[in-house]
């Protein structure tokens, strides 16, 4: 369901929960652990892109290296 946590354990998280914010309290803490979690994987989504962006211009970047080298070594051919 959750990862490695079943319906047991579960069912036992929401009981302490409810004992400890009681059943008032325990609506407003739910939503604001559901806020730190899409917070959390929006900020976990927007460092993958620019980790995948970080590698994509790398990769630009030896491309146009190599290309550099070989346009080199063409021009040195032709002048030989």
């Amino acid at each position: 369901m959750f990862g490695n946590i079943g319906f047991p354990e579960l069912l036992i998280i929401l009981i302490i929960a409810l004992l400890i914010f009681g059943p008032k309290k325990l609506p407003e803490v739910g939503r604001n652990i559901g806020r730190a979690i899409r917070e959390f994987r929006r900020a976990s989504d927007e460092l993958r892109e620019k980790i995948e962006d970080e590698i994509k211009a790398e990769d630009l970047r030896n491309l146009q290296e190599e290309l550099h080298k070989e346009v080199k070594d063409v021009a040195k051919d032709g002048e030989g």
